[in-house]
């Protein structure tokens, strides 16, 4: 197992990262001491494929288990789903210990972190990512939140896990869709942050999407300690660093949301994101077009959306209006300067994001 260690002023906590793992969980929740009935938030999905072996180790170490379902997709991450998740764990919260496990993907990670951070003003929880997508990002860094019907992840808090808990032994269960969808973000963070992890992935994407396990815990444990950084150092967005990490998902959103959260899954609209905010970065004479070209051929090597398809412009530009991203009525960028480096802009001329989304179509 590798562990990363998230060394917070408040609420510290580790990433574990590793190869067939699951069953060293329950250990290693019993260390922490963080309750003894666990309220294990999930899917049917990935209950039938996984449940087995998480009960049987949480069981095997003296926690008793309560398991909560909500159908698979986007359309759980809502309000409605909070209140009636809050009121089950409430009804059987009698004399207990209780901790929720998140076990699932962005979609679990997200409404259940936002359950234990409502539910009696926080309680323990921990992340047991199921997905590329959510091992490499949104599992990490504790932002949890819920869909609004006028936009995505509109209600919301920061709140840390006790733990995160990776094993890429769960992902061959998923489709080729959605581990693209997971090496999205990963070239996100190589953009960001690392050049050299950009070409690794870039170039080792085969090998990726055929989960050879070397491969995946290294790129697990590189995204991870890439974000573990950032989010160390502007835990609350309050510094302007956090921001880095939206690369892409201010156009990436509205395309998500402008889709119904069924044209695009999260991964691909990020992609067009990201292709989207190169083409505004060399329209702002910000990186070269070697940049922009080297980014779209990798987004396309691992087959990722080339073009914006089913969605309108103009649907894109006003849900982009009530992206949380805003700061002060003005529209916030991140914008790339090379691979490897980016920086924070405010106030991009809509007819400049007109012309690099129309660019896409």
């Amino acid at each position: 197992m590798r562990i990363i260690p998230v060394p917070l002023k408040v609420n510290a906590y580790d990433i574990v990262i590793g190869d067939h793992i699951l069953s060293k969980l329950g250990a290693k929740l019993k260390g922490l001491k963080i309750g003894e009935d666990a309220v294990i938030i999930t899917n049917p999905v990935i209950l039938k494929h996984h449940g087995k072996a998480l009960l049987t180790s949480l069981k095997e170490n003296g926690f008793s288990v309560k398991v909560l379902q909500v159908p698979a997709g986007e359309r759980s991450k809502s309000a409605q789903s909070v209140f009636r998740l809050i009121e089950e764990i409430a009804r059987y919260d009698r004399l207990k210990k209780i901790f929720i496990i998140a076990f699932g993907g962005g979609v679990i990670g997200d409404l259940a972190g936002y359950v234990a951070s409502a539910y009696k003003r926080g309680i323990p929880y921990v992340q047991v990512p199921t997905t590329f997508l959510a091992q490499v990002d949104s599992s990490i860094g504790g932002k949890v939140a819920v869909d609004l019907a006028i936009g995505k992840n509109l209600m919301g808090a920061f709140y840390q896990p006790r733990l995160v808990f990776s094993d890429v032994a769960l992902l061959p269960t998923l489709t080729k869709r959605q581990i693209r969808n997971g090496l999205a973000e990963v070239v996100k963070y190589g953009v960001i942050a690392d050049a050299k992890f950009f070409k690794y992935v870039s170039e080792n994407s085969d090998s990726l999407m055929a989960l050879d396990p070397k491969s995946l815990v290294y790129v697990v444990e590189r995204s991870s300690c890439i974000k573990r950084d950032v989010v160390v150092a502007d835990e609350r967005e309050t510094k302007g660093i956090r921001t880095i990490l939206n690369f892409g998902h201010t156009i990436g959103h509205a395309i998500e949301a402008a889709g119904r959260y069924n044209q695009y899954h999260h991964g691909e609209a990020i992609a067009l994101g990201m292709r989207v905010a190169a083409r505004i970065s060399y329209q702002k004479r910000l990186c070269g077009r070697e940049d922009v070209s080297t980014l779209d051929e990798a987004l396309t090597r691992m087959a990722l959306p080339q073009r914006i398809k089913g969605v309108k412009v103009s649907d894109i530009l006003r849900i982009m209006n009530h992206d949380k991203k805003f700061f002060a009525g003005k529209n916030r960028f991140v914008l790339m300067t090379q691979i490897g480096k980016v920086k924070v802009y405010e106030n991009i001329p809509l007819n400049v994001i007109q012309s690099a989304i129309k660019a896409y179509q």
